[in-house]
């Protein structure tokens, strides 16, 4: 690593004094996961307000401003305070606003290393249970890859985003909701998971139709149970259906035609951003 200019050392020791205030100010936080970013973002204003680079042109386009704060926050050592989140992470997230938000315009190559810069930091701090701090991160990722139009890592910032809103939610039903579409699809991000539901639907359909009718022929009821998910049984197919069995074969005519407009709406919108 090259030696630091007077200016960047100046600027990092700032954000590494407000860092450590809001690290304190989290740790005394009931539920820090949950805590809204707002007060980290005046932290960030505080430095943008004397952040004045000597220069809008960078003189290398292809590094950040501080790649030293990034390190020490992929590695961070404990704090002598006994933190719980160690502050050299969040210097790393204060750092990674700094640029992003500062007046020097970002190259492409730039872009690519302060998005991977704010996706690391936000699984370290999913890992410690910093929700909407990672949210926040993630979004930040998601906005730069974007610029590049880097659909892939987008997407996977994308899922991660969304992973952390959930988790930042008191629990309750839209937290259940929300991991509910996690273990669907991917909170959309991943429709190929909801054809294993679309197999195991299935399954416990004809599984519990086998059950409840002992009179109609297996083959039979296995063939009703596998093909009625895709396309409905008419009134003359399930006439001699035990009437349980009826109304299931409905209910899983339903819950196919849901899933699978579900799967080929996700897989259209992957499609298109390929």
């Amino acid at each position: 690593m090259g030696e630091i200019s007077p200016f960047v050392a100046s600027v990092s020791t700032r954000i590494a004094r407000h860092a450590a205030a809001y690290t304190a100010e989290l740790d005394a936080a009931e539920h820090p996961g949950r805590m809204s970013p707002d007060s980290f973002a005046v932290h960030v204003e505080a430095v943008l307000d004397d952040y004045d680079p000597p220069s809008t042109r960078r003189r290398h386009s292809d590094t950040l401003v501080f790649p030293h704060l990034y390190s020490a926050a992929r590695d961070p050592s404990a704090d002598e305070e006994g933190w719980r989140v160690p502050s050299a992470v969040l210097a790393g997230l204060m750092a990674a606003e700094v640029e992003f938000r500062g007046p020097l315009r970002l190259s492409a190559r730039q872009n690519t290393l302060l998005a991977e810069e704010y996706e690391t930091i936000g699984a370290q701090l999913s890992a410690v249970g910093l929700s909407t701090h990672a949210a926040l991160a993630f979004r930040r990722a998601m906005a730069l890859y974007r610029v590049n139009e880097d659909d892939r890592a987008e997407d996977r910032c994308g899922l991660e985003l969304a992973r952390s809103n959930t988790r930042a939610l008191p629990h309750g039903v839209r937290r259940w909701a929300g991991q509910g579409s996690y273990l669907l699809c991917g909170h959309g991000y991943r429709p190929s998971w909801l054809l294993g539901w679309v197999v195991s639907q299935m399954l416990l359909f004809t599984g519990v139709a086998l059950l409840l009718d002992s009179v109609q022929p297996p083959a039979d009821t296995i063939y009703m149970g596998v093909t009625g998910f895709l396309n409905p049984p008419g009134p003359g197919d399930t006439q001699d259906l035990h009437g349980a069995v009826r109304v299931l074969f409905v209910i899983e005519a339903w819950t196919g035609a849901v899933s699978m407009s579900v799967f080929f709406a996700l897989l259209v919108r992957k499609w298109f951003r390929m």
